[in-house]
Order: C-alpha cells, then structure tokens, then sequence
C-alpha cells in the first residue's frame, strides 16, 4: 500500500477544498484527523482527510491543511467548526494526533514520511506491502 500526502495549503480556500473532498467522497473518507504541534511559539493544528484506496488501487491518499489553523484548544474558529461539521456529516469522530512541527525537518518530504510512519505504528492507515 503506497500513502502519499496531498498538501493543499494553509488558506481558507484550502480548507474549503478539503471539505469539499470529504463531502464528495464520503463513501471513501476513513479518518478525519488533527495534527497538534507548536510553529513559532503558536500552538496550530493541520487538518486531515484520510481516504480509503479506490477499488483494487494501492495508493491512498492524505489530504492534509498543514499547521495553518489555531489550536482548537486554546482558540476555537469558525475554519475548525467547519471541519467539526464535515465530521458530524460522515459520522465520524476526528482523531487528534500532537506531532513535530514540520519546520524541524530537513525538508516537507521528510515531515510526511514521519507522518505516514506514526499513522502506521498506530494502524490509521496499512503498513507498506
């Protein structure tokens, strides 16, 4: 099973997309996800849509909003509410996961095979066949 990270971006834009794909492909949403970390003294989450592969496919896709919104523990805004909604929509509970921030990697590739490896360990999503 191959998973790769689709970044979208930090906007509300992006966040509007990432709603739009899990509302789209309820049928394939697995898991909505929250990535808790601390970016330049700011405690920020990254949002996440976890799919299921299409069909017989090997390739599952991530798509992620990286550090871009205010840790709903410490302040509550309206772009997490709408994520919150998307979870009431699918009947899905949001995990929430606190990680590395993505600066501390050497590169955005690394942050994701970090990710991916943290989402196995906890079996999110399948181990590499």
């Amino acid at each position: 099973m191959n998973q790769k990270f689709i970044e979208l971006g930090e906007g509300t834009a992006d966040l509007y997309e990432l709603i739009e794909i899990g509302d789209r492909m309820a049928d394939r949403v697995k898991h909505l996800m929250t990535f808790a970390t601390i970016k330049n003294g700011q405690p920020v989450v990254s949002l996440a849509v976890v799919l299921h592969p299409s069909g017989d496919d090997k390739f599952q896709p991530i798509y992620i909003c990286r550090e871009g919104i205010p840790d709903p523990e410490e302040k509550k805004t309206q772009r997490y509410q709408m994520f919150e909604q998307l979870a009431v929509r699918l009947d899905k509970s949001i995990i929430p996961l606190t990680v590395k921030p993505s600066d501390q990697f050497y590169e955005t590739a690394l942050y994701y095979q970090h990710l991916i490896g943290i989402l196995r360990m906890n079996r999110y999503i399948a181990p590499l066949t």
